[in-house]
């Protein structure tokens, strides 16, 4: 499974981390920037990376989304056909979210959460599966619909 990530300034510093933790893991990592510290660079830039890349395989591929609040990035990847974005900040709130509503872009508050947060909530995010129990499809084809 192939894995984007990308940030803005605020996230910056969290996604090199996170880089070096998921290459660790054994994910292969796509980073769509930003490639440097840039205190003027805008979040949907790079939401709308990550967004368009799942949004054309949305199974097979993951998104990491980073900013201040994580709400601007869930925000703009929800935008996009196929893309199904949490913004989660517990666990067990990244596994719900799996398991119910097949999320595939995680969108993370990198002003509100430890770096040992994140990590705990995103390897609990990628080792969840869909339940794909009849409830939860019946939902999400109603919100594909909308």
């Amino acid at each position: 499974m192939l894995i984007y990530i990308g940030s803005d300034h605020r996230g910056f510093k969290l996604k090199e981390s996170l880089k070096i933790y998921l290459k660790e893991s054994g994910y292969e990592i796509a980073d769509v920037g930003n490639s440097v510290f840039d205190q003027a660079d805008d979040y949907p830039d790079f939401g709308k990376a990550v967004a368009k890349e799942i949004s054309l395989d949305p199974e097979n591929s993951r998104g990491i989304l980073i900013c201040g609040s994580g709400v601007g990035m869930d925000v703009v990847a929800n935008r996009f056909k196929n893309v199904r974005s949490v913004l989660a900040s517990t666990p067990d709130q990244a596994a719900s979210s799996r398991n119910d509503d097949n999320t595939n872009v995680l969108s993370i508050a990198a002003d509100f959460l430890t770096e040992s947060e994140v990590k705990k909530i995103l390897t609990i995010w990628l080792q969840t599966d869909f339940s794909e129990e009849e409830r939860h499809r019946r939902r999400l084809e109603k919100i594909d619909i909308l």
